[in-house]
Parts: C-alpha cells; sequence; structure tokens
C-alpha cells in the first residue's frame, strides 16, 4: 500500500536518527492505548511561549492531548536485573500536552505540560530529561474492546474529562502528507528548562490508528499550560492500541 510505505518512511527516519548515537537506545517500554485530542491554535499567540520555531501544517498550528499507560519501561541492557530496578517506575499513567516544533530541519515535538500518575517520576524528569512534569490522579478506561473509552485527570492545575466511542472498523496508518500524519508520527522531542535545551529520540513502528468522535466534558486543566488555550479549537481525536517503544538519552542544545 503506498501510503503505508510513505508513513513508514517517517519511522525509519526516525529509527535511522536514534541508532546514529552509540549507545541507544537506552530504554525499552510499551504505550498503551493512546488518546491524541488535537486543537488548532493561533501560531502567532502560541509562538511566544515556545522556546523552538513552531512546524505549521498548511499554516495552521496545533497542540495535542496525549493519554497512554507507559508499560514496562527498563533499560535495553541489563535483562532482569535492570527490569527490577525499574519496577518503581515502570508502569504508569501519562498525559502530555505537546505542540509541534522544528529545529535545524529535524521535527519534532515540546512538551508544554505533562502530568504523571507515580509521584517518584515526576520528580525524575525535570533533571535528568528536562521534561515538565507534575503529579495528577489518572484514571483511563481506555479499552477499546469495550467499544467505549473514558478518561479523567484532576491535579491541583484542573481537570480534564472525555469520553468516545471506539468504531470497529480495525486500526490502519496515517496516510501520507495527511494531517493525522502530521500529527501522530512524531519521533523527536525538544525540551527547554531554564537555559538548559535539550532533545530526545523515541522508535515505534507507524501508530496503528483510528479517528473517533470525543466528548471533552471538562478542560480547564489546559488552561494552565498557556494563554494559546483562549482562542483554540479542538479539531479532531484518534486512538491507537499502542506501541512498543525505543527511548534514547538526552542530548544536549546549543542555544
Amino acid at each position: 500500500m503506498t501510503t503505508a510505505t510513505a508513513t513508514r518512511e517517517l519511522s525509519e527516519a526516525g529509527r535511522r536518527r536514534m541508532l546514529a548515537n552509540v549507545g541507544e537506545p537506552l530504554f525499552l517500554a510499551r504505550w498503551n492505548r493512546a488518546v491524541f485530542i488535537h486543537y488548532e491554535a493561533d501560531p502567532d499567540l502560541l509562538q511566544r511561549q515556545i522556546p523552538f520555531e513552531l512546524d505549521l501544517c498548511d499554516g495552521r498550528a496545533f497542540v495535542s492531548i496525549v493519554a497512554f499507560t507507559l508499560l514496562r519501561m527498563r533499560p535495553r541492557i541489563g535483562g532482569t536485573f535492570g527490569e527490577w530496578l525499574f519496577k518503581p517506575i515502570a508502569s504508569h499513567e501519562f498525559l502530555n500536552v505537546r505542540t509541534y516544533v522544528r529545529r535545524a530541519g529535524e521535527p519534532g515535538i515540546f512538551f508544554l505540560a505533562e502530568w504523571l500518575s507515580n509521584p517518584l517520576s515526576v520528580q525524575l524528569g525535570p533533571c535528568t530529561f528536562g521534561l515538565p512534569y507534575r503529579f495528577g490522579d489518572l484514571r483511563y478506561a481506555h479499552n477499546y474492546n469495550d467499544g467505549e473509552i473514558a478518561g479523567t485527570v484532576g491535579a491541583n492545575e484542573g481537570r480534564l474529562k472525555y469520553r468516545a466511542a471506539v468504531p470497529d472498523t480495525g486500526f490502519d496508518q496515517s496516510e501520507a502528507e495527511s494531517l493525522t500524519e502530521f500529527l501522530l508520527e512524531r519521533y523527536t522531542a525538544f525540551t527547554c528548562r531554564g537555559r538548559r535545551r535539550r532533545l530526545f529520540r523515541v522508535w515505534h513502528e507507524p501508530w496503528a490508528q483510528t479517528p473517533i468522535e470525543i466528548e471533552v466534558t471538562a478542560d480547564d486543566l489546559l488552561a494552565s499550560t498557556g494563554n494559546w488555550w483562549e482562542s483554540a479549537e479542538c479539531v479532531g481525536a484518534n486512538y491507537s492500541p499502542g506501541a512498543e517503544v525505543w527511548m534514547g538519552r538526552p542530548h544536549r542544545l546549543a542555544l
């Protein structure tokens, strides 16, 4: 299938970037039962709070909310003992709020905020990867076999609540050069904490996904991530049963 081949090229480019660095991938994991909720934002308003150049799709800027469960994060090297050492941070829920950026020709994402259900991970992420972690109460019912999914996130900053029906039409890779491909097929994350900028890379097979009709019934949590939210409009959502993921180490970037 032509579109599947084109989409795979983005995944393979991400794989080549990661393997060009000795010792990578550093970690292995599964990102399980992922929900993507996409908002269109004012590009000028959003750019003011992002330290990297926005990556626009036909002049349009986007912010996506991604809700998933991290499973079995472990070192690539170390076997059973390494996996045992990582048990305290290996599996928990994630909610990230990300936008789309580009640096030196490399497309990627930038996290505006992330909420996790694991307090220890919240302490480790900022100092190691420069990630904007916050603690929250994350409750996901993302089993697509039930025909319906739902999620609730509660934190000091507010709440997010959503639900959706998942069609029984199966899952496909994104079409080449589509908006879905632009929003889902990202393999580099850029971070900024203080004056320290970093990137780290991930790799997985292209997302198997399906569009879903999402109903967001509480969203004041998102207002805490910046004034991009003031004029944002929800433009779609996707569901994926998940992917097996490689994760690389953080790399320092010049200012």
